[in-house]
């Protein structure tokens, strides 16, 4: 709890309060609700107080708990459509099928209906409905502003292409787990992903090869996707068509990037690479090459299999401590 002052009017003076989190009911559309908010106690009388700003936190965090409870999209969800297809809010409106001034009073506040919501929300993971809605609706929209956003979604249906939808899926999930990631961390977490997960199971996990870069393992057309971030956090709108591909992973595929995640993932892409660089699936497809000369060499998922089930059979890298204690005895030698 924290401690602030302000007005208490029973008091009729500034007095001290405290901030608590309480549970309140509210009926909306004909349904009941306990949303969690935060109350403001006189610590004199025990009156409750109004600081400024109060009434709008809670405001804001009953519409957040009352869309986390209908799976009804966000606001900010809805400003990535914008962004996504190059398209203003009325042309969006009429583009999915509304009113013209629908997305213009959702960005306002007001909660769509959980129909609508499912039109935006499918939008917002795949390029390809939101194409086949924009020519459904072609006379409805102007020329210039259709031909912006079909172009739009023209190229977020190519950007994907090149991947396999299961490594699609593994990034998705990545990205839902992990606040910040580089493109170096990236391609370093997919492959630990890709060598726990052969060597557990014996199958890959996604199709795609790896390369024997001069920076580590590398897989190209991820390479291709993320390269202009370099070094800086993957931010974009665009990646939220990702998220279309969440719901194709099984329970043990979840649990091995889990565990790669939790593990090597508390480490910057640089120190990923500098273990990397110890591990005998890198060096051997690297043979022959010096230290900074580029190289396209595969590194071989039974190169991959082979190392990681030695790897497993000292440190039982199907759990979470496992990886912890190879990734410490890898930074140690």
């Amino acid at each position: 709890m924290e401690r602030r002052t302000d007005f208490c009017i029973c008091c009729r003076k500034e007095r001290p309060y405290l901030l608590k989190k309480t549970t309140v009911i509210q009926e909306i559309r004909e349904r009941k609700y306990e949303f969690a908010i935060t109350s403001a106690v006189c610590s004199v009388c025990g009156n409750e107080m109004n600081p400024p700003g109060l009434i709008d936190q809670n405001a804001e965090e009953i519409d957040r708990q009352y869309r986390s409870a209908e799976n009804i999209i966000g606001i900010s969800e809805i400003e990535k459509l914008l962004a996504m297809y190059n398209i203003g809010k009325a042309p969006l409106s009429l583009a999915l099928g509304f009113g013209e001034v629908t997305i213009s009073r959702y960005l306002a506040g007001q909660i769509p209906s959980k129909e609508y919501s499912d039109i935006m929300r499918h939008a917002l993971v795949s390029a390809e409905y939101m194409e086949e809605l924009l020519n459904r609706n072609r006379t409805k929209i102007g020329e210039t502003a259709y031909r912006k956003a079909v172009i739009a979604a023209k190229e977020l249906n190519h950007l994907y292409a090149p991947l396999s939808a299961k490594l699609k899926a593994v990034i998705a999930y990545i990205f839902s787990c992990v606040q910040e990631i580089t493109p170096l961390m990236l391609q370093k977490i997919l492959y630990y992903i890709q060598g726990v997960y052969v060597a557990l199971y014996d199958a890959e996990l996604f199709p795609e090869e790896c390369e024997a870069w001069v920076h580590g393992p590398v897989y190209r057309n991820v390479y291709m996707l993320f390269k202009d971030f370099k070094f800086n956090p993957i931010d974009d709108d665009r990646f939220s068509l990702l998220e279309g591909y969440l719901f194709d992973l099984s329970d043990p595929e979840r649990t091995v990037i889990d565990n790669v995640i939790n593990s090597f993932g508390i480490y910057s892409g640089k120190t990923l690479e500098s273990i990397t660089h110890k591990e005998k699936p890198w060096l051997d497809a690297r043979e022959g090459y010096v230290d900074d000369q580029p190289s396209c060499e595969v590194i071989t998922k039974t190169s991959m299999k082979t190392y990681f089930k030695a790897v497993n059979e000292k440190f039982r890298i199907g759990s979470e401590v496992g990886l912890k204690g190879y990734v410490e005895h890898m930074l140690s030698v």
